[in-house]
């Protein structure tokens, strides 16, 4: 087992940008994207509610996370940018927030 390991949150939101509801069929179609080309995630489905600023207008998202624990390699790091990119576009987003971080598995 690789000794590295890196986590990555991404947060997907419920709403277009003008209040639509995002089909929960879409939801589920980018976690199967990640399960399907990792093996697993974990999605919660706990509403997280964000506020942020952009020109002097406030934003308020609700959104849930989607989370993956995979071996600390270039190529992984690189389809999880293109996952972002890919998923911000289809939902519209100015953008998607996504973090990574180096994990340790016992």
């Amino acid at each position: 087992m690789n000794s590295r390991w890196r986590r990555f949150e991404i947060l997907l939101p419920l709403q277009f940008n003008d209040g639509r509801e995002i089909p929960s069929e879409w939801l589920a179609e980018a976690v199967l994207e990640v399960v399907d080309h990792f093996g697993a995630a974990s999605y919660e489905t706990q509403k997280v509610e964000g506020h942020w600023r952009s020109s002097g207008i406030l934003y308020r998202d609700n959104l849930v996370k989607l989370v993956v624990d995979v071996p600390d390699l270039a190529e992984y790091r690189e389809w999880m940018k293109e996952f972002k990119a890919r998923w911000k576009e289809r939902l519209q987003q100015m953008d998607l927030w996504m973090i990574s971080s180096e994990i340790e598995i016992e």
